[in-house]
């Protein structure tokens, strides 16, 4: 799936092209460091011990847990391997996330507690020339990186050609969210081009603090009651979801059995399609995201029959200008719910325009929290239903596309098991769907039908005039009816 300038794939789908390797990792010294590093009172944010108990959940069921962030940019020419050196001791010096590792105890409040590593400099990452690799050796080596309980899973490299070369960042989510692909990258081109050029180095502004903000997130937390009314308003969404997070409608498979990851993807609309599309969306009074929205909810209501549906989607939780300097994991989630059955394509925009807007301060209050307060709730399963939107026409992603553009960048899964089924929506001229599901034919088919559904639905409100819009379609859908392409 390409958004602009970035191309969103795992890492096997991007196939980089053959080149000579050159990798930087930790030094001993440094390693024995990490290990040597005191605990800290700073406990992990919600989503970071939410990671490490997926990990160790999905090992126990003998699966590999999907955990890392692959950034990836094309640069001409030969790199200059001592700038480069410099440049990612710098970036790991200055980011305090990378100073810390978990480690897990089952008495522990949270069952992970965090070594910090008390100076800066004691991490210096060092080169490694690995000789030409094919692309499938490739694709091997940047995703061989320790795992979430270790303090070095994170690692960098160049593959390098004769035209140019590729520079790549493989980081644990622990440390890392999206914003990397865009502020990261600019952080590295920044202090990479100055070097090069014979200029000293760029003398950055101090970096916010992700323990700060993990010591905040507790103290607004703690502070919570059930009585809270964002508590209130996440019971009230898991209480029509079974006490947890809403499921995909379809089967998926043996969840029992081993399994690795895949991922679908499908066009949803063209160019003219999409500007249409978005037409639509703003006469109903949304916006893209609503309008997208109710179309998840058509096809999930012709798919299943459900009446109501219930989404959950992420989003970005930096509050202050440290916040936007920090690398870190800021994700928080919105709850979402679009009523269908009888109701027009506008009235269910609108809805979930309403519903998500209304659950932004949702985001704040993670719903690991509201288990705490609420026993009656659990923690959400394997393969919750997740929607993901990249809208290179909406901030924050239009500024990194502006920032981007004239680079190719691509941002990469590691292929692996996810937790959450996650369907990805990605908008830049045309709109396009993306799906990390398990790997197994049930659930390539009940994707493939989601996804086609989604399509059909898409195509309708673009194409269909505002007749369509208005028409009350829910109440015709056949539920489980099997859909084409042509729709």
């Amino acid at each position: 799936m390409r958004i602009g300038a970035l191309r969103v794939s795992t890492v096997n789908e991007w196939q980089p092209t053959p080149g000579a390797l050159f990798s930087w990792g930790p030094s001993p010294s440094s390693r024995a460091k990490a290990l040597e590093a005191p605990v800290s009172a700073v406990p992990p944010s919600y989503v970071q011990a939410r990671h490490l108990r997926s990990l160790r959940g999905q090992a126990t069921r003998g699966l590999d847990h999907s955990r890392l962030l692959i950034a990836s940019v094309e640069v001409t020419g030969r790199c200059d391997l001592r700038a480069m050196s410099y440049v990612i001791n710098a970036h790991l010096r200055r980011h305090d996330t990378y100073r810390n590792w978990f480690e897990y105890q089952p008495d522990s409040p949270d069952h992970f507690v965090r070594h910090t590593i008390a100076d800066p400099a004691d991490i210096e990452f060092v080169l490694t020339e690995h000789g030409e690799l094919g692309s499938a050796a490739l694709c091997d080596h940047i995703v061989a990186i320790p795992d979430s309980l270790h303090w070095d899973c994170f690692g960098f490299g160049i593959i390098q050609r004769a035209e140019g070369f590729t520079f790549f960042a493989s980081i644990d989510h622990l440390h890392a969210d999206g914003q990397f692909v865009g502020m990261g990258l600019l952080e590295f081109q920044a202090m990479y081009a100055e070097l090069v050029t014979g200029n000293p180095p760029v003398d950055l502004a101090p970096a916010g603090s992700y323990d700060d903000f993990c010591i905040r997130q507790r103290e607004y937390t703690a502070a919570l009651t059930a009585d809270s009314p964002q508590v209130r308003a996440w019971v009230d969404f898991a209480e029509r979801n079974d006490g947890t997070f809403p499921k995909f409608p379809l089967p998926l498979g043996d969840q029992s059995l081993p399994y690795g990851g895949d991922l679908m993807s499908l066009t949803l609309m063209g160019v003219g399609q999409t500007e249409r599309f978005e037409t639509a969306c703003i006469d109903a009074g949304a916006r893209f995201v609503g309008g997208m929205f109710a179309c998840i909810a058509l096809a999930v209501n012709e798919l299943s029959g459900t009446a109501t549906y219930y989404g959950i989607t992420p989003k970005d939780t930096r509050g202050t200008p440290a916040d936007l300097t920090t690398q870190g994991w800021f994700t928080g989630q919105i709850p979402v719910t679009v009523p269908v059955a009888g109701l027009s394509f506008n009235d269910m925009a609108r809805s979930a325009q309403a519903s998500f807007d209304a659950g932004a301060e949702l985001a704040k209050v993670p719903f690991e929290r509201v288990v705490e307060l609420v026993p009656s709730l659990c923690a959400p399963p394997p393969l919750f239903s997740l929607v993901n939107f990249f809208d290179a026409q909406a901030s924050p992603l239009s500024m990194m596309t502006k920032l981007l553009d004239g680079m190719t960048v691509g941002a990469h899964s590691d292929g692996r098991v996810t937790y959450p089924l996650s369907t990805m929506v990605g908008r830049y001229d045309e709109t396009a769907a993306s799906v990390l599901l398990p790997g197994n034919a049930i659930a390539r088919e009940s994707v493939g039908r989601y996804l086609t559904a989604l399509k059909s639905a898409c195509v309708r409100i673009a194409d269909g005039g505002a007749a369509e819009r208005q028409r009350p379609v829910a109440q015709s859908f056949a539920s489980g009816r099997v859909l084409t392409l042509e729709g």
